[in-house]
C-alpha cells in the first residue's frame, strides 16, 4: 500500500470534510447517521492512502527522483 495522500491542502480538506460530516451525529436530523461517512476521509488522512486515488492512478505525493 503506497502513500498517495501527502499534500497539506489535500489533508486539510479531508479533515474539514470529515469533521463536518461527523458533526451531523450531534444533530437531531433524520440524516444524522450519514455523519459516520466522515470516518472515511479522516481514515484516509491517518493512513495516507486513498483507495479512490489508487483506482484512478492519482497521488498528491511528490515524485521520487531516481538516482543511479
Amino acid at each position: 500500500m503506497n502513500e498517495n495522500v501527502c499534500h497539506i491542502a489535500d489533508k486539510a480538506i479531508r479533515i474539514v470534510i470529515g469533521l463536518a460530516l461527523l458533526s451531523l451525529l450531534l444533530t437531531d436530523s433524520p440524516y444524522k447517521w450519514w455523519g459516520l461517512i466522515g470516518i472515511v476521509p479522516l481514515a484516509t488522512v491517518a493512513l495516507k492512502f486513498c483507495p479512490a486515488y489508487a483506482l484512478l492512478g492519482l497521488s498528491t505525493c511528490p515524485k521520487e527522483k531516481k538516482t543511479e
